[in-house]
């Protein structure tokens, strides 16, 4: 088992496991570890540097091993994503045989297992964590780990970060790895390779912003954290965005979850394995309630966001 730290180290060695199995419950820490896979891979192998991406919703065991073991001594290895692996867990035979490839690697190519969160542990998965070589669970990231992965990638870019501003960054974010990851990118692309990162440049680009701050909100939510939804809720009325998209985007985390169309799928997804069906139509009837309380001037509208915040997030 390695940690994120352990992981990113042996890929700036350009040491890359034949089959790593990638699972946790932060999101935002996966996203940021396959991209640095990403990177380090198309420095190592320019001959193929683009990874091949496969659903396995959408991809059969046979097709993913025959791209596994396709390759030669003569031919460049490749790199090749699995998202949602956990839908390979329906059947135990498919587990069985994916597991009995992935441990027998025949050619450099490597493998990543992606598992979405999940509140416990499928267990139908374990004999496919057994079988790769390596695994890494993305634990929410520590204070210290987002400080040294913001110096490691602005070093990685040259960019010069005046003291005391990727403490900022990550005390804005109050520890939560997607808003961080997502403030990095926006920060580094700003500074550009060989610039420069300075305390009023984080206090212009941090400014709340309607689409990075909205999915915060919902993320809070869909996890179950009512004082951090709170608190997002504030940030974003404060910035303006319309009360009307925070409904919106509300009840389509909800309506996600109970198998609907979903802005934020992998959102949804954590709500629904969080509540049971009865209290998403709950939460999702008590939205609609609202909208129409506050619509017909019967319910103030911040009072119906807040109530609608506290209602989903606090559910069980």
């Amino acid at each position: 088992m390695l940690g994120a730290d352990q992981l990113i180290e042996r890929l700036a060695r350009d040491d890359f496991p034949a089959a790593l199995y990638l699972d946790g419950p932060d999101e935002g820490l996966k996203a940021a570890i396959l991209a640095e896979y990403r990177r380090a891979w198309a420095r190592a192998v320019p001959e193929t540097p683009a990874a091949r991406v496969f659903g396995a919703s959408e991809t059969s065991v046979d097709e993913l091993l025959a791209g596994y073991h396709g390759g030669s001594l003569f031919a460049p290895r490749e790199l090749l994503i699995v998202l949602d692996v956990e839908d390979y867990g329906r059947s135990e035979k498919r587990v069985a045989a994916l597991a009995e490839g992935i441990a027998r690697p025949t050619s450099g190519t490597c493998i990543v297992l992606v598992e979405s969160a999940a509140e416990t542990e499928r267990k139908s998965l374990a004999p496919l964590r057994a079988a790769c070589s390596a695994h890494c669970p993305a634990l929410p990231p520590s204070r210290g780990m987002l400080l040294a992965w913001g110096k490691r990638r602005a070093a990685r870019e040259t960019i010069t970060v005046e003291a005391g501003v990727m403490e900022s960054v990550v005390e804005a974010c109050e520890g939560d790895g997607i808003a961080f990851f997502d403030e990095l990118e926006k920060l580094c692309a700003w500074a550009g390779p060989g610039g420069r990162l300075r305390d009023a440049d984080v206090a212009t680009i941090m400014r709340p912003v309607a689409g990075a701050d909205l999915a915060g909100y919902l993320a809070a939510i869909a996890g179950g954290d009512s004082a951090t939804a709170a608190r997002r809720l504030n940030r974003l009325l404060a910035a303006g965005v319309g009360e009307g998209a925070v409904l919106f985007a509300l009840a389509n985390l909800v309506g996600g979850a109970m198998g609907g169309w979903a802005r934020h799928r992998d959102l949804s997804r954590a709500l629904g394995q969080r509540l049971p069906p009865k209290a998403l139509a709950r939460a999702l009837d008590g939205i609609y309630r609202a909208e129409a309380a506050w619509k017909g001037g019967r319910a103030d509208v911040i009072a119906v966001l807040e109530q609608a915040t506290r209602s989903v997030a606090g559910a069980g």
